[in-house]
């Protein structure tokens, strides 16, 4: 089974007022485990960049002026994701992105069906706890200091990491049935010891003990041979 593993960045929070994506990362998962394959690419939005937007990844004008544009590797994009599910963390966000330049450059767009987000499994599990890319990794343990800002490629690699432990770690598909666990081994019994111990009664207390069952008759059950 092949996932991706997918985040964007762009100059604001809704393509509908112009904002654009900026820089798009996608990490390529089969059966649940990173292949090492990845996808990255910067674009130029074609519009100025709002300071709040640079605030948070630091992605500049100048920095993006000589980038391609999205029409440009859209189709090596979708090339990459193929039919794949995409593995999103609030997947609403980043598709309605993906389908705004699709429309804009006159692709198809995705479907919505193909979306997996995170921030849903990460709610439905842990109900009432933060729900943040962040607050997943302090919950998991996963190192994400080199995230001093958001950026798509890096965020993707975290995801894909926060990902498979919310699902059940990073084999979740590895389980164990009957056949699975029969060994050409044979079954380990115990042997006896090669010296037995040493008796722990003392002459004088066997000797209390036979003429206690002495006193008890032939009905004594210590007479009896199992």
């Amino acid at each position: 089974m092949r996932e991706i593993v997918l985040d964007t960045e762009t100059t604001g929070l809704d393509p509908a007022t112009g904002d654009r994506i900026v820089e798009i990362g996608a990490v390529e998962l089969i059966n649940h485990l990173p292949t090492g394959k990845t996808w990255h690419q910067y674009l130029n939005p074609d519009r100025m960049m709002p300071k709040e937007a640079f605030e948070v990844h630091g992605l500049s004008d100048d920095f993006l002026r000589s980038k391609p544009r999205f029409a440009s590797i859209a189709a090596d994009f979708l090339a990459f994701v193929g039919n794949s599910t995409l593995v999103i963390h609030n997947a609403g966000f980043d598709m309605k992105f993906l389908n705004a330049e699709l429309k804009t450059a006159g692709l198809p767009l995705l479907p919505m069906t193909r979306a997996l987000d995170t921030v849903a499994i990460a709610r439905q599990k842990y109900p009432g706890s933060p729900a943040s890319l962040d607050a997943l990794c302090r919950r998991f343990n996963i190192d994400n200091s080199a995230r001093t800002k958001h950026g798509a490629l890096l965020d993707s690699e975290i995801l894909a990491e926060v990902y498979l432990e919310l699902i059940g770690g990073r084999q979740p598909d590895l389980t164990l049935n009957a056949a699975q666990s029969q060994s050409s081994e044979p079954a380990w019994r115990p042997q006896p010891r090669p010296t037995p111990l040493p008796p722990r009664l003392t002459a004088e207390e066997s000797a209390d003990h036979q003429a206690f069952v002495t006193k008890l008759g032939d009905a004594a059950i210590w007479l009896k041979r199992i």
